[in-house]
């Protein structure tokens, strides 16, 4: 694990932008390793998700507009309806049980791959203070 870590650490720090800071990039780091363990199995190792089960994160319009629901989603768990990229899905994501600083890293990660570019960092301070 430590070593995918490192690996995806390396590959990631060649593909971040300039105005990226130390604290994005590292975060995007640990973030990798949340969405390895977490978040793959269903959204796929390329977040590109599964076709009427579960939506993309990959250029995912609902990440980039939706900031909040969206760490709202990752924190507490989702169910209902919602639109990403002009499909609607509806079905379930369980509460995955991630500390502040989890959802904070895998949240940097996904913002910032497979064409996704926030580059605004998301803080454990930020995720605190969404509530259910």
């Amino acid at each position: 694990m430590i070593a995918v870590v490192a690996f995806l650490s390396l590959l990631l720090s060649c593909k971040t932008t300039p105005q990226q800071t130390l604290e994005l990039k590292e975060s995007i780091a640990r973030g990798a390793g949340v969405y390895e363990n977490f978040c793959m199995n269903c959204h796929m190792p390329n977040g590109e998700g599964i076709t009427n089960a579960f939506p993309p994160l990959a250029k995912a319009d609902y990440l980039m507009n939706k900031r909040r629901e969206s760490i709202k989603a990752v924190k507490y768990g989702l169910s209902g309806e919602i639109t990403v990229n002009g499909v609607t899905y509806n079905s379930s994501m369980a509460a995955l049980g991630l500390s502040d600083h989890e959802v904070a890293d895998v949240m940097n990660y996904v913002l910032n791959s497979w064409g996704n570019d926030d580059g605004k960092i998301v803080t454990p301070a930020e995720v605190s203070k969404i509530e259910p």
